[in-house]
């Protein structure tokens, strides 16, 4: 069990983006060395597209989690059916990121963990997420959380 569950920030609520949060996510998707490579301008009309894509997709759920008016973490949630574990449904998190002015505060703990109660309510089998191998300070993060580093990913870039 993590140490610090009991300083988890109660002040922070989740819900779906909204178009207008777009550019905040996006500044945060683009805030780190990784993201710096592959981010672009927040104004972009394909950052938009892709936002309409998975809002209006019932298997994809872009969530902001928001402190005192302000947007201060994001992550998509995508629920994945398949054959394997009975016909079991799963759900991948991706893209998670907390702003940088309010990193080490819990609240991405809290995120995951809200994350993951999602997935419980809807009946998914199992949660599953992908980080860099570069980031292994996440690594730590996610195995604090019960997360195992169970499988090799392989990705392969297109553009």
């Amino acid at each position: 069990m993590p140490d610090d569950v009991t300083s988890m920030p109660d002040d922070v609520t989740f819900r779906l983006a909204r178009r207008d949060d777009v550019p905040a996510i996006v500044e945060m998707l683009a805030d780190d060395p990784l993201g710096a490579r592959r981010e672009g301008d927040p104004g972009d009309p394909r950052y938009l597209a892709a936002f309409e894509r998975i809002d209006a997709d019932p298997y994809d759920e872009l969530i902001v989690a928001e402190r005192g008016g302000k947007v201060v973490g994001t992550m998509q949630l995508t629920y994945l059916a398949g054959l394997s574990r009975l016909g079991a449904e799963r759900c991948q998190i991706e893209a998670v990121r907390v702003h940088a002015s309010t990193r080490g505060q819990g609240i991405g703990r809290r995120m995951i963990t809200w994350a993951v109660d999602r997935a419980r309510e809807r009946g998914c089998a199992m949660v599953q997420l992908t980080s860099d191998k570069s980031r292994t300070d996440a690594h730590r993060f996610y195995g604090s959380l019960g997360f195992a580093g169970s499988h090799e990913g392989f990705k392969l870039t297109l553009s």
